[in-house]
């Protein structure tokens, strides 16, 4: 496995790349990093993300839920900045994965 610093800025790369409007996944973040069994790690790297410089608020679980919000300055913010962004919600409070799921094209 990468060393951390390495691979955190491998997922900022990746996060950076998630359009307006869109949202990924921890799980598909690792993946893309060819590191299925790290979605973990991806959290722990955004846990640290410069969210002036990645757009952390745009990760969310594999069911769509909002587990990163208590790493922003209020419990709401992270659904703020999304909802400000056009991303649309179920009413359980997950992202409407089925419209704004954004998958990496592999090169």
């Amino acid at each position: 496995m990468p060393t951390s610093s390495t691979f955190y800025e491998q997922v900022y790369e990746l996060v950076r790349l998630i359009p307006r409007g869109k949202v990924s996944t921890y799980g598909i973040i690792a993946e893309r990093l060819s590191v299925r069994s790290a979605a973990r790690m991806v959290g722990w790297a955004l846990n640290k993300a410069d969210l002036a410089k990645v757009p952390a608020h745009r990760v969310v679980n594999r069911n769509g839920e909002l587990t990163g919000k208590l790493h922003f300055l209020t419990p709401d913010t992270m659904r703020e900045m999304l909802e400000t962004e056009g991303i649309t919600f179920r009413p359980d409070g997950s992202v409407n994965l089925e419209q704004h799921l954004f998958r990496f094209i592999r090169s």
